[in-house]
């Protein structure tokens, strides 16, 4: 397993990075708030839990394959936005003021969705916030051998058409993570085994006993209680195709708007960039603006995702004061800000797609 040396960022983003906090602070300061969750965001934490509930509960309970489905639908969906609104913001210790809070509450939200906290956590706290679109460094880039996300990565003739087939590889991220994943990071087969928090034998029984926690409520308890009603293959099909759609959701608000952004990097040999870490930030990741504007709340604040990348450790539901901040600061610093609608967001990212899958010969941007 090959570690990737560190990378290091120049400083000349160090005033915006000062105007930044000190508007984000004046403005927290004047309405005298907290960067952390509120009432308003325990309230929707527990209306999720109370939604999947009652789903998983139904879908116990239904005589026909539509009605299983469509409940079991319902409750994996609202696991999924536990996962965005709740998990996300957890993993940066922005949900509760504490780390083992969070830890915590992310292991009990968790378990529906099956996703082991501490891998993601790693992986996406550690691995991709500080190395975005980086080949080598930022795990969500790796290359897989079907989707071409990086102008370095090996390009084959089916990828021509990856801009089409590419919302199949995304449905299918969750069940790689849960049953491939998330054992290799586990047993140390990757670099996210030696940054985690709980390592050893104690490490394992918490993983194996969520892993095993989640194999129980999701097919084992539907198993038994419809048993003679739901046929097996319904329920694991239910579980592969609700799964599916929950992955594609979230690939395409965590993923896409770096690929929508379209701008990777290979580290320099000495791994220091000229440019700063936070107009990093602004080269890679993308804000877009979604309508009606109350759907971001419900999807975890994803669409402004750049302003999450700037400020990381801030709960999502302040994430449109920050966005407006940022774009009256950003360009008074010379760097660019624009914040354009879903369509405009879904056609940069087809086009980003369209140019890897074209080959080398396409590449006519986005190699740093």
């Amino acid at each position: 397993m090959k570690t990737a040396p560190p990378l290091h960022f120049g400083r000349d983003d160090q005033a915006l990075r000062a105007a930044l906090d000190a508007a984000a602070g004046a403005w927290l300061a004047a309405r005298n708030d907290h960067r952390g969750a509120d009432a308003g965001m325990i309230g929707k934490l527990l209306l999720l839990v109370a939604i999947a509930a009652t789903a998983y509960a139904s879908a116990l309970t239904q005589a026909t394959t539509a009605g299983f489905g469509a409940a079991y639908f319902v409750y994996v969906a609202a696991a999924m936005l536990l996962a965005i609104n709740v998990v996300h913001d957890a993993s940066h210790n922005a949900f509760l003021r504490s780390a083992r809070g969070n830890r915590w509450l992310n292991r009990l939200v968790s378990l529906p969705l099956g996703l082991d906290p501490e891998c993601w956590r790693v992986r996406h706290v550690i691995f991709h916030h500080p190395r975005v679109n980086v080949q080598g460094h930022d795990l969500d880039i790796e290359e897989n051998g079907v989707l071409r996300q990086t102008p370095y990565q090996r390009w084959r003739p089916f990828m021509r058409w990856q801009r089409w087939y590419w919302p199949l590889v995304a449905a299918l991220t969750f069940p790689a993570i849960i049953w491939s994943f998330d054992w290799l990071d586990r047993a140390g087969r990757t670099p996210v085994g030696a940054r985690m928090a709980t390592p050893g034998w104690r490490g394992w029984a918490g993983f194996l006993l969520a892993k095993a926690a989640h194999l129980t409520l999701s097919i084992g308890l539907p198993l038994y209680f419809c048993a003679g009603r739901i046929s097996p293959a319904t329920i694991l099909l239910a579980y592969f195709l609700s799964l599916s759609a929950a992955s594609l959701l979230f690939v395409l608000l965590i993923l896409g708007t770096h690929w929508a952004k379209g701008r990777f990097f290979a580290a320099p040999p000495d791994g220091r960039f000229a440019h700063g870490r936070w107009e990093h930030q602004f080269l890679t990741t993308f804000d877009w603006q979604i309508t009606p504007g109350w759907l971001g709340y419900w999807l975890g604040g994803m669409n402004l995702h750049l302003t999450h990348h700037l400020f990381p450790d801030w709960s999502h539901r302040h994430y449109p004061a920050l966005a407006d901040l940022i774009a009256h600061l950003a360009p008074a610093h010379g760097i660019p800000y624009q914040r354009p609608d879903l369509r405009g967001f879904l056609r940069e990212q087809q086009a980003f797609l369209g140019r890897m899958g074209a080959g080398p010969d396409g590449d006519t941007g986005g190699r740093e």
